[in-house]
This record gives structure tokens, sequence and C-alpha cells, in this order.
């Protein structure tokens, strides 16, 4: 199996490169591809080798679950940043900024402060019950079987919904850049992915996150000192610049809509550094903050890393080198964002990618020099590269977290007993990976053109509502026992699904028709009472108060809006009239970018012909929060705790006192190599 995986990988390689020099479109020039290629083969080559060297030392489960626990702190420390800034982090997050402003960096805030939590109640524990999965933490007192189970099932769901955006996102990133078949790079993910777990498993995948690691903070470091720089590393100036920025201020009026009106270009500016142009619910705000701080406590790649350290003090070191790491990442994407925001333009990130995840490989190109500078686009590879490693590497720390629970926790624990042979172990894990692997590269390619961003939060919310009480009332509760675990775990991670499943977050047909209409046709003029009211939110007539009212009659008339068709007229006529070859390129931009909107709205009215409804059934959201948090995070603890009351369990009673000294002092926890 060795030798067919290796020339699969060589074999993906090749073919990548025949992709890459026949693709057309793209980001990257044609004549430039060939640099794109020359950069991801270094860096994957690289990653390669450090498998290659892995695969030599890894003999037994222990190497292969947990590293032969011989990852130093500051080593796992990297490796957890690793795991933690997957594509999400680093494209998304800049996305966010360069689009939004403050609003993205929320995410930038509650993702690092989630780290608190893992060190102060997580972190130390879970190494010293020195175990390999998160089913190894809630066997030690409850029932073996069962929670083995339960939490297999989990692991697997909340590993699921975070593989899928990072292959999504994987083949969305080459295509994007250069042009490559959208399937051909969730394959290349796949492959690599599985070549280095299926050879190396956590010895390699701990490697390949410290090496991706420090070539994302190296490559932020370098953009942010470019982009920075030009403004004398004044953080005043730099956002000075910001709000002084017509594209900005552009931008910003662009979302407010009719609420731009009377504000000035000053006013503009300023507000992209306020909150609520995103995030405009402060429930939703709220909710999903939940989901971000205590998920991480409970995602099951994260907390496998806990157990390749030697010592609780390297358990503790790790995570404080961790949120050093993170943290400082994190402030550098308010600069990524940002400075993608004044350099590259909102508009030109929109018109590459609707989510804005190119903000900072575009703004790469930009510090270089450009698009048709070889610096520029040298630049624009390293960071592409970099994070096509990212995503690599998150999936690779993903398959494992899922394989090990398939493997050590349903085969060897539900299934042989905790009777395997050091081999069959081995060899199960293997299996389990190449299947959750397969299973990653159909899901991964199913999902094409599907908005998955949504799922990234999803499982956040699923560890945070399932694992997360599982893991903190078993680890600090001596009323906790079997029964409460398993039911609060199913009822947590059903209860998120679902709220996600009638949310907003879901594909309303209704809506989407009524969207496309309006992009096309525009809307018609509005009364001054209709328009008022509507400003307002709800009936003055019925529940405001006399000021509501007056302003009502005292309103203007809300005029019509053209469409897009009208609009692509329009500018038709007057690019007609132009002299100007520089009026003439502008004009022409935005008759490109009106043919685009015209496009997809009328895909969408396609599309959706004859439908009605969303896949639950539902013409418009049941629930209106994007994120279940919220909701089902107390839930969770809630079931966890009354069926734990109202049933007892002799051996989580029994195994309480052992838990309690082995968490808190870390005596015998070696012992459990052997397991």
């Amino acid at each position: 199996m060795k030798k067919s995986l290796w020339a699969g990988s060589a074999l993906l390689l090749s073919l990548f490169a025949c992709q890459a020099a026949f693709a057309e479109g793209g980001a990257v020039a044609d004549q430039y591809k060939w640099l794109t290629f020359v950069v991801f083969g270094a860096i994957i080559g690289l990653t390669m080798y450090v498998t290659y060297r892995a695969a030599k030392q890894t003999s037994s489960a222990a190497d292969f679950y947990a590293a032969g626990r011989s990852v130093t702190g500051v080593q796992n420390g990297w490796a957890i940043a690793g795991d933690y800034l997957s594509a999400a982090s680093f494209l998304g997050i800049a996305g966010l900024i360069s689009l939004y402003g403050y609003d993205g960096f929320m995410y930038s805030v509650g993702w690092l402060v989630a780290y608190i939590t893992v060190l102060l109640v997580i972190a130390e524990p879970c190494r010293n019950i020195g175990k390999y999965t998160l089913g190894d933490i809630l066997a030690f007192r409850n029932n073996p079987k069962a929670s083995k189970t339960v939490a297999a099932i989990s692991t697997v769901t909340v590993s699921t919904f975070y593989l899928t955006a990072q292959m999504v996102g994987g083949g969305v990133l080459v295509k994007t850049l250069i042009g490559i078949d959208y399937e051909i790079s969730v394959i290349a993910v796949g492959i690599l992915m599985l070549t280095y777990v299926v050879f190396g498993g956590m010895k390699a995948t701990t490697w390949v996150q410290i090496i991706k690691a420090i070539l994302l903070v190296t490559a932020s470091i370098l953009l942010v000192l470019f982009t920075w720089g030009q403004y004398g590393f004044s953080f005043p100036g730099f956002l000075d610049a910001v709000v002084g920025n017509a594209d900005v201020q552009k931008q910003v009026a662009k979302l407010l809509g009719d609420a731009a009106t009377n504000m000035t270009p000053e006013q503009l500016g300023q507000r992209f550094l306020e909150p609520g142009l995103f995030l405009k619910n402060p429930i939703d705000q709220i909710s999903l903050g939940m989901a971000l701080v205590l998920g991480t406590a409970g995602l099951p790649h994260i907390l496998m890393r806990f157990f390749t350290v030697p010592t609780a003090q390297d358990a503790r070191k790790s995570v404080i080198w961790a949120m050093g790491i993170i943290g400082g990442f994190y402030v550098l994407t308010l600069f990524l964002g940002m400075g993608a925001a004044i350099n590259v333009t909102p508009a030109t990130i929109v018109g590459l990618d609707k989510g804005g995840n190119m903000a900072a490989p575009l703004l790469a190109q930009f510090v270089g020099g450009g698009p048709d500078s070889l610096l520029g686009n040298f630049f624009l590879a390293f960071v592409a590269a970099v994070a096509f490693a990212t995503i690599v590497a998150v999936v690779a720390g993903l398959v494992l977290a899922a394989a090990s629970a398939m493997s050590h926790d349903l085969y060897v624990g539900v299934v042989r007993g905790d009777h395997a042979t050091a081999q069959e172990q081995i060899t199960a894990a293997r299996v389990a990976t190449v299947i959750v692997g397969a299973l990653a590269i159909y899901v991964g390619i199913a999902a094409k053109g599907q908005n998955v961003a949504h799922l990234v939060a999803l499982a956040f919310a699923v560890a945070a509502s399932s694992n997360l009480p599982a893991v903190f009332l078993t680890l600090y509760w001596k009323k906790t026992n079997t029964y409460g675990v398993v039911a609060g775990m199913l009822v947590g991670a059903f209860s998120a699904i679902y709220l996600v499943m009638v949310s907003p977050n879901m594909t309303y047909p209704l809506a989407k028709i009524a969207d496309a209409k309006k992009v096309l046709e525009g809307t018609p003029a509005t009364p001054a009472k209709e328009a008022a009211a509507a400003q307002w939110g709800f009936s003055c007539e019925l529940f405001a108060s006399a000021d509501c009212k007056k302003e009502v009659k005292a309103s203007p008339e809300k005029p019509a809006v053209p469409g897009a068709k009208e609009k692509l007229a329009k500018a038709q006529t007057d690019l007609a009239a132009l002299a100007d070859e520089a009026a003439k390129a502008a004009k022409q931009k935005e008759i490109a970018g009106l043919e685009k909107a015209i496009k997809a709205a009328e895909d969408d009215l396609k599309k959706f012909e004859g439908q009605t409804t969303s896949m639950m059934g539902l013409e418009k959201p049941w629930f209106q929060l994007k994120n279940p948090g919220l909701i089902s995070i107390p839930l969770g603890f809630l079931v966890t705790i009354l069926v734990s009351l109202f049933t007892r369990d002799r051996r989580s009673d029994e195994m309480w006192d052992e838990l309690y000294v082995r968490q808190n002092t870390g005596i015998n926890a070696e012992g459990a190599q052997a397991h």
C-alpha cells in the first residue's frame, strides 16, 4: 500500500503540473503559472520529505496516534497553531475584514479568546488522562463501549463538517488562482493528506503542521511589513488611510444602502471601523461567540494534540505557545484585511471571489509589484501555496481524528474490547484513514458550487454543544455518568445540526428568486409612508410613538432603483460616447460586472424555477439565528446534568476518585500508553 500511495502522489503531482501548464483563466497570468507550480511543488516536496522521515519512525499505536509522546511543548504549540489556523483563519478572516471592516476582526477575537478556555480547563487534565482520543477521556470513568461509540459519532460528525469546508476551499483556491479543474484540486488535497496520515500518522501530521504554521506566520509578517511600512508603521496613520480611502467609502455606501445617503465620505470611512456592517444582529453575535469560544475546547483534532506531549507541564506550555502564535497572527489579519481593502479594493476582491477569500493572495501580488510583475506573481504564488498547505495540513489533522475514532474507539475499543495487537491497531488506523480520506474527496467534489462557509461555524457549534459538556462534566462533576454523557452528546449534536438546517444558512428558493428579480428588474418607487415604516422595521400605526408616525408622514418618497439590465443598457450607451481611453476602460469594467451579475441572477432564476421550499420543506427560516450555539450549548449541558441526576451508574461513581487524582497530578498517566 505504501508504494502505491507514493506512486499515486507522484502521478498526481505530474497531473497537477500538466494542468497548470495548460489551464486557462485564474488570477495568475498564463506566463507566470509555471512559477506558481514551482512554489507549490517546493512546499509540497518539503512536507513529503518530512512524511518520508516520519514514516520510518512510526511503528506502534502510540507513534501513530500520539507521536510516541515525544513532542515538546514548544513544538506542540506550533503544531496546535498549525492545526487551528485553517483556511478560514487565513483566507476567510482577511477577506471578511477587507469587505466589512471591524466585524471581520471579531472572528479573530473569538478564536483567540477560545484558547483561554482550553488552557484553564482542558489541556492538562486531558493529557493526564493519558489516552489517544476524545473517546478515551470519556471512557475513563464512564461505560467504555457506550461512551466511545457516541464520542466516535460526534468526532466523525464534527470532522466531516470541517473537512467539507476545507476541501471545497482547497478546490476553489487552486481553480481561482491558476484555472486548474476543481475536481483535480480536491483530489490533490485528498491524496496529499492521505500520504501524510497513512505513512507518518501523528508524527508526520505534527511536523507538517509546524512547517505550515511557520510559513503562514512568515508570509503574514512579510505582507504586513510591506503594507504597514507605507505609513511609517504608524497605526493611527494606517487607520487614517483606511478612513480616507475612496474605495472603502464606496464599499460602506454599498453595504449601508439608503442609510448612506446623508453621510459624508469621512463618515463612511469611519463606519468601516465600527461594528454592524456584517454582524447586524447582536443576539447572533453572542451565539456565534459562544460557539467559537467554547467549541475550540471540544474539537477532536485539537484535543488529540494534548496526548502527544510527555508531561502535563508540556501540555500547559504548548497552549501558552499556541496562544502567543495564534494571537500574534490574528492581530496581523487586521492589517492584511484592511491593507487589501485600500490597495486591492473591495470591488476587485469581490470580482474574483464573492466571499472575499482571495484578499490576502491579491494583496501579496500587489505589494510585489502587481499582476504584470515577476515578484508580484511570486509573492502571490508563495501566499497561495502556503494557503494550500494550510488546507492540506488541517484536513490531515481532521482525518487523523476521524480515523482514530473509527479505528481506536470503534474497532479496537468496542468491537475487539481493547484486545487488539499493536499491528492490528496500526492496520485498522490506516484502513480507517483511507476510508475517511476517500469520503472527504467524494464530499468535496459533491459540494462543488455549494455555500459551505457555515459548516465551519456548525463544526464549532456541535463541538461546543456535544463534546465540551461531556468532557467538562466528566472531568469536573462527580455526579456525571454514562447515561448523562450519551444523552447530552446526542441532544447537543442533533439540536445544533437541526437548528442550522432550519436557519437562514440554508437556501430558500423564494428568497433567491426574489433577489434575482431585484437584480434584474430593480425596485419600484416606494410611497413615503411605506418607506419610513420599512425603515423602522414595524408598523408605526400599531406599535410606535407619535414621533415615529410624524416621521412617516414627513418622510420623502423612496425613489426607484434601476435593475442591472437597465444599468447595462445605459452603460453601453455611455461607452459609445466616450473618447478618453481611461474612461472607456473603466466603463468596460463596469459593463463586465453588470453582465456577470445578470448572468448569475438568470442562472438563479433557472436553477430555482418551480421550487418554493428548502430541503427541510420551509419557505423561510424557522430559526432566525445563523449560529445555534445560544440554544444548543446550554441544552447540551442541561441534558447531561438532568439525566445524570436522575440515573445511577456504578462505574462512573467508583472511578471518580481515581480520575480526580489522575487529572490533577498526572500520576500513572504514562502507563496509559499501552492502552
